[in-house]
């Protein structure tokens, strides 16, 4: 989902919000959130899931088209670990999924079910 769709979706389940708004809503979490980790302070959505930021040490890397050893700097990268709700979430959908594909497949089968 990109950021215009869910701005379409939010504005279409919310009927009562100007479109101008949602996209000011959504803009101002999106800037909240990255604020906050450059900061380097850690952001949770309770049920949803944490970003932080993680430091990586400067190294040597290697140039792929030509092999030769390249610096690169330390650098900070945002990462996000989904909490527990979100992974039970996802994967009691791919769950569902598979339960009714499994299903077809029987049938397609010849076998009952």
């Amino acid at each position: 989902m990109t950021k215009s769709e869910l701005i379409a979706e939010l504005s279409a389940a919310n009927p009562h919000l100007r479109g101008q708004d949602v996209e000011l809503i959504v803009a101002t979490i999106f800037n909240e959130i990255t604020a906050a980790l450059s900061r380097g302070e850690r952001v949770e959505l309770r049920g949803f899931g944490a970003f932080t930021v993680k430091r990586r040490e400067a190294r040597t890397g290697r140039n792929p088209r030509t092999g030769e050893a390249v610096p690169v700097d330390e650098k900070a990268v945002p990462f996000f670990k989904a909490g527990k709700e979100l992974r039970e979430r996802v994967n009691r959908g791919k769950r569902e999924g598979r339960a009714a594909s499994d299903a077809k497949g029987r049938t397609d089968q010849g076998v009952a079910a």
